[in-house]
């Protein structure tokens, strides 16, 4: 076993670094202590010239944070350039020197993992964003040949951030600009009807950059602008019909204020996310209600799902797919069990007959009509229910495994209707996807390229567990506001929300400071 050398830690040299290592407290972190210990304490920012250039570059990049989302006050990049102009003891020039790496650091860490912890925020998002070591971090600021590129570095590298970034910065012009005409009010609105409203509705969908819209004359509602109004309800979740009722319309006179919010909320998700989400993944957003799945960089399927309601609201986190199993039993969850069906027990012992719902205890089958279901509760339920392998069953006809605490997986359903609405949070917490044959052939492509494989293997009705050959990692993440590689801007319902809470949470960070 290697063990690493202990720090060595120097006596400062000069009455500035005699200064800093006196000025140190409790508030600086440990690995911070150790980086000035081991350069004799001298100083980062300044010199006998000044402050340095790197230092100049990092107030303005902390001047600069509003770009990330992030609020500049909290940095204090004006206060630094003030004392930087006004300090002269060694006491003060040891303060503001410490003062600064501590702003940097937060401001690192802020750009890098987020300003908030996410599990902290809420229960429900079991992600852990890597938070940079002090020590660490300034010993690669100090390597920086570039060092305004190592600034820039310290942001998430997704092209998704980026995109989101350079959107956001549209958005705010737009609202500097005026922001958005209001549709007025007014009947349903549907193709080959006129309407007065059609040109501001015409000058809406142009100022949110709306492919189309520019092209369409008239009063009369047609054409381009229904193509424009479908594009626009695609982008916003909503069912593609060109009908402008309730809901569309409810879309298009949300104010620019809250599309900013809501970009901004997700540019703090996204700094929670890794930047290499894998080779080969699948990347399933609750609030989008949709999966696709990435090899190599590209898109190679995409599916509706179900997920759940918000009272049993699908977690985020990320796992790695196990296995797929074809004619899966269901073992039925034990709050189904007690609160959905113990009740028709009660009733009628064979009520899950049918269902082909069977019951276990201590490992054995038990005959539901020997049993005093009266006698049970949810506080005393002894017995497991299963559900055999079939087309009635609750799971479909296969699954997709990446266990965790969480006992959530993505599966077939009996239950096809759901699919064609536009809001699809129906299910008990797990997924539940559209034609899933098709994503069990792109998934297990690496075991058989041969189309249609794996139906024919439920058809022969015999439970199999398949393991890919390939690691296959899998996202559940909830994002409310993404721009595409296309130039489309998507904004979504907050179905769960979490965006209303996670702005409690950022709000209190910026007035405590934290």
């Amino acid at each position: 076993m290697t063990v690493s050398p202990a720090p060595v830690i120097l006596e400062p040299e000069t009455p500035i670094a005699q200064a800093i290592q006196a000025a140190i407290a409790t508030d600086i972190p440990d690995g911070l202590v150790l980086y000035y210990g081991e350069r004799a304490f001298a100083p980062v920012w300044f010199d006998r010239n000044g402050l340095t250039e790197n230092a100049h570059l990092v107030i303005a990049a902390m001047a600069d944070a509003n770009a990330h989302a992030l609020n500049p006050n909290n940095y204090g990049p004006l206060e630094f350039a003030k004392r930087s102009e006004t300090a002269q003891t060694p006491e003060e020039w040891a303060r503001f020197e410490l003062d600064l790496s501590l702003q940097f650091l937060r401001y690192a860490t802020h750009l890098s993992s987020g300003r908030v912890q996410p599990n902290k925020v809420n229960k429900s998002l079991n992600l852990f964003p890597h938070r940079p070591d002090p020590k660490q971090l300034f010993e690669n600021a100090e390597r920086a040949v570039e060092f305004s590129a190592f600034l820039d570095s310290l942001a998430p590298h997704s092209a998704n951030y980026a995109r989101l970034k350079r959107r956001l910065a549209q958005y705010r012009e737009k609202a500097a600009n005026g922001g958005f005409t209001a549709v007025p009010e007014g009947e349903v609105l549907k193709p080959g009807m006129s309407d007065p409203r059609v040109d501001a509705l015409r000058a809406r969908l142009i100022e949110e950059d709306i492919p189309g819209a520019a092209d369409h004359t008239g009063e009369v509602y047609d054409g381009a602008l229904v193509e424009a109004v479908e594009a626009f309800q695609g982008y916003h979740g909503l069912a593609t019909d060109g009908v402008i009722g309730k809901e569309t319309l409810a879309r298009l006179n949300i104010p620019i204020k809250d599309k900013l919010i809501q970009m901004e909320l997700n540019m703090e998700r996204r700094r929670w996310m890794r930047d290499d989400l894998g080779d080969f993944y699948v990347f399933t957003n609750l609030a989008d209600q949709n999966l696709k799945v990435v090899r190599d960089g590209k898109t190679v399927h995409t599916a509706r799902v179900v997920v759940g309601k918000p009272y049993h609201a699908t977690p985020v986190f990320s796992d790695t797919l196990e296995y797929v199993e074809i004619n899966p039993y269901w073992n039925v969850p034990y709050s189904i069990a007690t609160k959905e069906y113990l009740p028709q027990l009660k009733r009628n012992p064979t009520a899950l007959t049918s269902k082909n719902i069977r019951v276990f205890r201590d490992g054995g089958e038990v005959a539901p009509t020997q049993v005093a279901w009266n006698s049970y509760s949810g506080g005393n339920f002894p017995f497991r229910l299963r559900q055999d392998p079939g087309a009635g069953n609750a799971l479909g006809r296969i699954k997709f495994m990446f266990p965790n605490p969480y006992s959530i997986y993505i599966h077939d359903t009996p239950s096809k209707s759901l699919f064609d609405r536009a809001e699809r949070a129906f299910s008990h917490g797990c997924i539940r996807v559209s034609d899933p044959f098709t994503l069990a052939d792109v998934l297990l492509a690496d075991t058989t390229t041969e189309t249609g494989h794996w139906e024919r293997v439920r058809d022969q009705g015999d439970r199999k567990i398949v393991k890919p050959d390939v690691p296959i990692e899998v996202h559940i993440t909830y994002l409310t506001a993404w721009m595409n590689k296309d130039g489309s801007t998507h904004f979504r319902k907050d179905i769960y929300g979490r965006d209303e809470v996670l702005l409690k949470a950022l709000r209190t960070a910026m007035t405590q400071n934290l």
